[in-house]
């Protein structure tokens, strides 16, 4: 098997699996503070990675407000809602409902990005994405717990807020490093989980410190944070941002697996038929044609994939937590 391939999987399996030890480390974690203590791990990791490359840093105000922006809404409101969401809902329904990231994307390059228009493909792969959405949802409407709904629209929701942050970049900054970038971001935006967290869920003195709690924090940190984007931008490089983007679907098929062997979720058949019209939905609107080729790639509709020029940490949506 080739190099690119095991990376591949590697990286598949990965992100496939942060989102098992999200709810793991849930179990005695809080929410807020566990996202911000994870990417101070991970952003002083990276930085001493920028350093050891010795790479220069932007000087433009303007280029670290952008950063800083997009940060805020991919890390700080992002996974806030990320990660109160999956502390109501399964770790394979997380999976599935954040899966829709790619489609606003689509749609809101349409919008705000010129040149990014969409198919007839990416328009009905939205349509039938977000029917899986509905059908999921009104599973979700059915339970008692409000809280089950509300934690499925925090996800939703979180896509939204990261696929804005997306068409950002595309936009504003697709020329800066791409692990700069995503260190600034990762920087920035893990302040204010960790202040908001102090507030609302005390000190970390105070929590239940179990094996499980230090091993989902690590593993998050180092392995689904730190060593999943060094990995992410070598694979950028070798196959490109198409193939690369199809992690997405196999990532949440792995989160569902892990789900239900590991933690025994229930997996209803509106989440498998929602789930799986998600992933097709996906598949349609990144879809080549025979006579349009692969987008990103010479010859490639510059519709098709509309992150395919930013950096290189957003050339296609995070499909791992």
């Amino acid at each position: 098997m080739k190099k690119t391939s095991l990376v591949w999987l590697l990286l598949g399996v990965i992100w496939g699996s942060t989102w098992l030890f999200i709810k793991l480390g849930l179990e005695d974690l809080p929410p807020f503070l566990f996202a911000g203590l994870r990417f101070a791990m991970a952003a002083a990791f990276l930085w001493a990675i920028l350093g050891m490359r010795r790479v220069r840093l932007p000087r433009a105000p303007r280029e670290w407000a952008v950063m800083v922006g997009t940060g805020l809404l991919t890390f700080s409101l992002d996974y806030g809602l990320v990660y109160w969401g999956e502390n109501h809902i399964p770790a394979g329904l997380t999976s599935i409902l954040f899966s829709t990231m790619p489609l606003f994307v689509l749609l809101l390059a349409h919008v705000f990005l010129a040149g990014e228009r969409m198919t007839r493909w990416s328009l009905g792969g939205i349509l039938v994405g977000l029917g899986g959405v509905t059908l999921i949802f009104s599973k979700q409407l059915q339970f008692s717990d409000p809280l089950v709904f509300w934690g499925s629209a925090a996800v939703v929701g979180g896509a939204l807020a990261a696929a804005i942050s997306s068409v950002l970049v595309r936009r504003f900054a697709q020329h800066l490093d791409s692990m700069v970038l995503t260190t600034v971001q990762m920087s920035a935006g893990g302040i204010p989980l960790v202040v908001l967290g102090l507030c609302l869920e005390g000190s970390p003195t105070k929590f239940h410190w179990t094996a499980m709690a230090w091993t989902s924090l690590l593993y998050m940190a180092v392995i689904g944070s730190a060593l999943a984007f060094v990995l992410l931008y070598w694979l950028l490089k070798q196959v490109g941002p198409v193939r690369t983007g199809l992690i997405i679907p196999f990532t949440t098929v792995v989160a569902v697996l892990l789900g239900v062997v590991v933690l025994g979720e229930v997996f209803t058949w509106r989440t498998g038929v929602g789930g799986a019209l998600v992933i097709v939905g996906l598949l349609l609107a990144t879809r080549k044609t025979s006579s349009e080729g692969f987008a990103g790639h010479p010859g490639g509709p510059r519709r098709l994939w509309p992150l395919r020029n930013a950096g290189t940490a957003n050339r296609f949506p995070r499909s791992g937590y």
